[in-house]
Order: structure tokens, then sequence, then C-alpha cells
């Protein structure tokens, strides 16, 4: 990302309908620089699920990150888009952007845009960019929507040419370090998941295995229940009546990290109040685990919590290590999903989740299993962050480099 060294300020501005902008900048509609095609839904006749004829995209449900998914094909289109005309999204939500990737039929929901005038990558950069303004348009109608002269009034800034093709280097750069981060970090999680998969079932080094319950595991191996090598904290009924304490109140959607010590809207509870409702604190070094709805969201508390009753919380004896238990826990969702009682909402009791069974190999090699799986748990938290920062460096760049704020330089 070199190219983003590359910048000059000190620029003179002038006024127009949406901002300002630099003196040598223009402010065109769309349609002056682009050919805009609206979708037309085909009769359902001669669309199918299965690959006969070209793809058929017929709104954003169909988007992905860049790029549409097919998941039907047409073959007798109304309406054609190219491979790299850029898609929008023109009823609710308003306004997502794909990039075509190769010739397709395009439903109501959908316009294709076809730059003519302007450098097609500047152009998709600066959708981007002000596809809030769309959705702004859109309020105005009854199903939030727009049409073609909504389209075709959609004003926008217009560098000189090589200034378009210079800004949209910088930002399809950042772009494309951004798809390759998430590359690396689908890959981690696929690894780590076969990885978990074999090293809780079959360890390091064995040759000898037994049948169990769970499968064949070493021979050197066994296999308890949790409730037999830990102690389980079911919390109680009653909700809190104050959250003016200093103890984390914990619910599922504050696991988000392997390890928890914070309530993300910043609840917290007091000894008196834990009390009053009849619960326990959940001491550091626990594991907590949800047993309703989604089974298998798992986390480590860094500190004394105390959780509601979407949680429970096992306290693991010395020769059963947090981590490792926490990855089992993982890896036997399947088997949390099978036992856990019936409704509308599924939810395992105290008994249901003491009853989960567990590998046990000796502690050294919990540990050695533990080491190898972490170490990938932290190649991917430092992948995430990179990702952050490059998602925060590509709002900041599009702010200063698609209002001319900061310029580019073309020599």
């Amino acid at each position: 990302m070199a190219q983003v060294k590359s910048l000059q300020t000190g620029i003179k501005f002038k006024d127009t309908p949406i901002g300002k902008i630099p003196v040598d900048w223009e402010v065109l509609s769309l349609s002056q620089v682009a050919e805009i095609n609206m979708g037309q839904s085909p009769s359902s006749q001669v669309c199918h699920d299965y690959e006969d004829g070209v793809p058929f995209y017929q709104g954003n449900a169909d988007f992905g990150p860049k790029y549409p998914t097919t998941r039907r094909w047409c073959k007798k289109p109304l309406k054609i888009a190219q491979k790299g005309d850029i898609l929008i999204s023109v009823r609710a939500p308003v306004g997502e952007i794909n990039i075509v990737p190769h010739e397709c039929c395009i439903g109501r929901g959908l316009s294709a845009i076809r730059a003519t005038k302007i450098d097609d990558k500047y152009l998709y950069q600066s959708m981007l960019f002000h596809r809030k303004a769309l959705e702004k348009v859109s309020q105005g109608s009854t199903f939030e929507a727009i049409n073609r002269k909504d389209l075709s009034d959609f004003l926008m800034f217009a560098p000189p040419l090589p200034e378009q093709k210079k800004i949209a280097e910088i930002l399809t750069t950042v772009d494309d370090a951004i798809e390759e981060t998430d590359r690396i970090i689908e890959k981690t999680k696929e690894l780590k998941k076969g990885l978990m998969q074999r090293l809780l079932t079959r360890g390091i080094g064995h040759k000898k295995f037994k049948k169990t319950e769970i499968g064949k595991i070493p021979e050197k191996w066994d296999v308890v229940k949790i409730g037999e090598e830990c102690d389980c904290i079911v919390p109680g009924r009653n909700k809190p009546k104050s959250f003016d304490g200093e103890i984390p109140w914990v619910t599922i959607p504050d696991i988000i990290d392997p390890k928890i010590k914070e309530s993300k809207q910043g609840l917290c509870v007091s000894l008196d109040e834990i009390k009053k409702c009849g619960t326990r604190v959940v001491p550091r070094g626990s594991v907590i685990m949800s047993c309703v709805g989604e089974f298998g969201i798992v986390a480590i508390t860094d500190r004394e919590i105390v959780i509601n009753q979407q949680l429970h919380a096992f306290i693991p004896s010395n020769d059963l290590d947090a981590n490792f238990l926490r990855y089992v826990l993982i890896l036997q969702r399947p088997y949390m999903e099978k036992i856990a009682t019936k409704t509308t909402i599924p939810y395992m009791n105290k008994v249901n989740c003491n009853s989960i069974p567990v590998p046990k190999p000796p502690i050294n090699e919990q540990r050695e299993i533990i080491n190898i799986l972490l170490s990938l748990e932290d190649n991917d938290s430092m992948e995430q962050q990179f990702l952050k920062y490059l998602k925060e460096l590509k709002i900041s760049l599009m702010q200063i480099l698609l209002t001319g704020k900061v310029r580019v330089k073309l020599h």
C-alpha cells in the first residue's frame, strides 16, 4: 500500500450542491457518466435452481462481500448485465453494491451500472462511498425503493480522469488486502476445525485405539462425564433488580472472545444482589457454556463473574485443563443438540450438561494439544485485528480521497 504515501494537501475548494470539492473537480449525475440498466424479472417457467442458461440475480439477497452468489439460472433473460458492471440494489435494503463476475440476468430488485465516461473502478468506489445518499432517497417512497430517475439524478464527485484512476488504484489495493486477509482467516478456521477434530479424538503420536461412546480414542485416554470432573454452577432463576455493583453480569451475547471478563453492556451486580437472586459467583478460570438456543458458545472466565440462566459454568478439577474442556465443548455441539429438551427454543438442564461425555487424556497431553490449538487461535486473533485496521483505513481513505480533502500525486 505504498500508494497511500503519494498524497498532497494545500487545496482550493468550491461549493457544490453536495458539498465542497477541489476547484478542478466536477459534480456529475450518474446518467452523465454511465449507462443505467434497470432489471426485469423473467417468467418463473424459464428460471431454475440448477445450471441451465445464465446466472440470475434477483436482489440484495444474492449479494456477497463483493460478488453475488449464484443460486438460480435463467434460459430466457429479459435484462442482461455484463461482466464488470456494477450491481446496485434498488429495493430495500437500497444502495448495496456488488460487481458482476460474468454475464447474467438481473431481476427487478437490481440495476446494472456500466461506466462510459468515468473510470469503472473509481465509479465502484464512489458509489460505495455515496450509497447512504441513495438510502435517503429511497426513504421517501412507500416501499423503500429507487427508480431509474433516482439513479439518473444521483450526483457524485468527478476528479480529472488520471486522478480517478489513481484514487481507484489506492482504494482497490486496500480492498485486495482485505480480501486476502479474509481468505487467510477462513483458511485458519478450516485448519483449526480439522485439527481440533483430530487432536481431541486421536491425540498426539498414538498408534493403539479403543472404541468408546464418543468414537475411537487412544487406549491410554479415558471418557468421563463432565459432572464427574467439574463442579457445575447453575444460575438462580431470579434476575438482579439493580446493576450498580462490581461483578460483571454476563449473558450469551457477551461471549465473543475465548476469554471473558466483562459485560458488553457494562452490567455489574453487588454481592448483596447476588445473594437475593440465589445464585453463585463464577470463579476465574471457569468454563462457561450456552445451554439455551445455540449450543457450543464457550469461553473461559478471566475474572469473577455472574451468569444468567442461558449459561452454565463448569469449574474443572486439577486433572482437566480449562482450555482443553473449552475445545471439547465446542466440538460436542452436535451431541448437545441431540440431547437437548425439544421445545420452541431447545435447552439443556443441569442433568443434561453434567452428562456430556468428555475425552480425558493425561494432563500433560491435554496441555500439548491446547498449545497447538492456542497458537492457531493467536494467529487468528492477529489477523482479525489486522482486518479491523484495514477496514478502518479504507473508510478513512475514502473520506479524504473521494472528497478531494487530500489529493493524490500523479507523478
